[in-house]
C-alpha cells in the first residue's frame, strides 16, 4: 500500500454547493451535517447548499469548510483503512487535520473554529484590516520590504507562504492599498488587495490568542493517532500541550504551507486533499512535482482515489 498524507484546505476554498454530492449520496454526510446543525444552532444545509451572505463571513466560513473536509475524510475512512504518515492543513485546515488525527471530535472542532472565526472578526473590528495577494516576488524581497514599511509606521506582515512566487500579506487595508505600486515597481506581477475584513496570521489578532486558548484546552484530546504538521514550524507534533501552543501562535504567525510540504514530502508517495476544490493540489504541483496530490471533493473523486491507492 502507498504511503500517504492527508491534507486539508483553508479559508478561500469555500463555494455554495460544497459537500452536496456527499450529502445526497452518503448517510455519513447526512448525519454529520444534522449533528453539526444541532450543535451550532444553524442550518448547515442552508449555509452550504443555498445562496446566502453568511458563507463569506469568517465565523461561518470556517465551520463550513471544516465540516465538508471532515465529511470527505470520514467517508474515505469508512471505505479505506489506510493510515496516513502525517496530516497537514492550510491555516484553518490544520483544525480539519486535527479531526483526522483523532486529536479533536469533529463537532467540538466545528464549534471551536466557529469561535475562532468570531474572535478573529472581533480582533479586527473597526480596524480596517485586510489582506493582499502578491505574485512574482521572492520571499526575501517581500520580507525585507515589509520590514522597511513597518519601520516607516505601516502595519503589513507576510501571512501565507503558499508557493515560490506567491505570498499573501496581512495588515491594515489602507496600508496594503498604499503599497500596490511599490510592490509592482519591485517586480511583482500582481499585487491585489483581497475582499476581506480580517487580517489573518499577523499581530492584529493578538487579542484572539488568549480568547482561543481555553477552548483548545477544553476540546483537544491528550493523544493523537498520527502526527500533525504545524503551520507555524513546518514540523510535526503529537501532544496536546504542543497543539495548544502552536495553534494559538498560528493566529499571529505566518502559515508556512510550502515549507511544510517541502519538508515532509519525502516521507510519502502521495498527498490526498480532503474538502472542497483543489486549491492545495494546485499549490502542491508547484512545490513538489515528484509527489502527486489527489483530491476527495465528491463521490466520483473519492472512487478515483480509492482506485489509485490499489494501483
Amino acid at each position: 500500500m502507498k504511503k500517504v498524507a492527508f491534507i486539508f484546505p483553508g479559508q478561500g476554498s469555500q463555494s455554495v454547493g460544497m459537500g452536496k454530492d456527499f450529502f445526497e449520496n452518503s448517510e455519513i454526510a447526512k448525519e454529520m451535517i444534522a449533528k453539526a446543525s444541532e450543535r451550532l444552532g444553524i442550518s448547515f444545509e442552508e449555509l452550504l447548499f443555498e445562496e446566502n451572505d453568511k458563507l463569506g463571513q469568517t465565523q461561518f466560513t470556517q465551520p463550513a469548510i471544516l465540516l465538508v473536509s471532515a465529511i470527505a475524510n470520514a467517508i474515505f475512512k469508512d471505505k479505506c483503512d489506510i493510515q496516513p504518515e502525517f496530516v497537514l492543513g492550510h491555516s484553518l485546515g490544520e483544525f480539519s487535520a486535527l479531526v483526522s488525527a483523532g486529536a479533536i471530535d469533529y463537532l467540538d472542532a466545528v464549534e471551536l473554529v466557529h469561535k475562532r472565526g468570531l474572535f478573529m472578526t472581533e480582533a479586527c473590528a473597526g480596524g480596517g484590516a485586510g489582506m493582499m495577494a502578491l505574485v512574482g516576488l521572492d520571499d526575501a524581497t517581500v520580507e525585507k520590504m515589509c520590514e522597511e514599511q513597518q519601520a516607516a509606521g505601516k502595519q503589513v506582515w507576510p501571512a501565507n507562504y503558499n508557493m515560490d512566487g506567491q505570498l499573501v500579506l496581512a495588515g491594515i487595508k489602507a496600508d496594503l492599498e498604499s503599497l500596490v505600486d511599490t510592490f509592482k515597481d519591485a517586480g511583482a506581477k500582481r499585487a491585489i488587495v483581497l475582499d476581506m475584513s480580517v487580517a489573518s496570521h499577523c499581530e492584529l489578532l493578538k487579542s484572539a490568542v488568549e480568547n482561543l486558548k481555553p477552548y483548545l484546552e477544553e476540546y483537544l484530546q491528550d493523544e493523537f493517532a498520527v502526527e500533525v504538521v504545524s503551520n507555524v514550524t513546518a514540523q510535526p507534533y503529537k501532544t496536546k500541550d504542543e497543539a495548544i501552543e502552536l495553534l494559538s501562535n498560528q493566529l499571529v504567525s505566518p502559515v508556512k504551507y510550502k515549507q511544510s510540504v517541502a519538508a515532509n514530502a519525502s516521507k510519502i508517495d502521495m498527498f490526498i486533499e480532503f474538502g472542497n476544490g483543489i486549491v492545495l493540489k494546485g499549490l502542491n504541483r508547484k512545490i513538489c512535482k515528484d509527489t502527486p496530490t489527489a483530491n476527495v471533493s465528491d463521490m466520483a473523486s473519492l472512487e478515483s482515489v480509492l482506485e489509485s491507492l490499489n494501483d
